[in-house]
């Protein structure tokens, strides 16, 4: 019986987990707009150090923190351009196709002429 219920869990938990960081992910902004993604990325940085010096101190970790990398960033219209190419590359996908293939069936038919 526990050999049918762990594949099952396993995968509930991994969706979860999947669920959990798409909602999260919603949530901040991280998925919208450049002007979200600016705002998340302001609240990172200044979230972070806290936590992280914060967890530091639960564990007994005697450690200097590296200083945070200044990360210049403005909100511009291509900050998802790679993600508009790929998705309007996919969605050209199936006229480039039936283009190619009418001019490799031309290209076969002027070979055989």
């Amino acid at each position: 019986m526990a050999a049918r219920i762990l594949p099952v869990l396993k995968l509930a938990t991994k969706v979860t987990i999947a669920g959990g960081a798409l909602y999260v992910a919603v949530d901040y902004g991280l998925l919208g707009s450049s002007e979200q993604g600016s705002q998340a990325l302001e609240k990172a940085k200044a979230a972070i150090p806290p936590a992280l010096e914060e967890w530091m101190k639960y564990f007994g970790v005697e450690a200097q923190l590296p200083t945070m990398p200044k990360i210049e960033f403005s909100p511009v219209e291509s900050w998802n351009s790679g993600v508009r190419w790929t998705i309007s590359s996919l969605s050209e996908a199936p006229t480039k196709a039936s283009d190619y293939t009418n001019q490799g069936i031309q290209y076969l038919k002027d070979l055989t002429k």
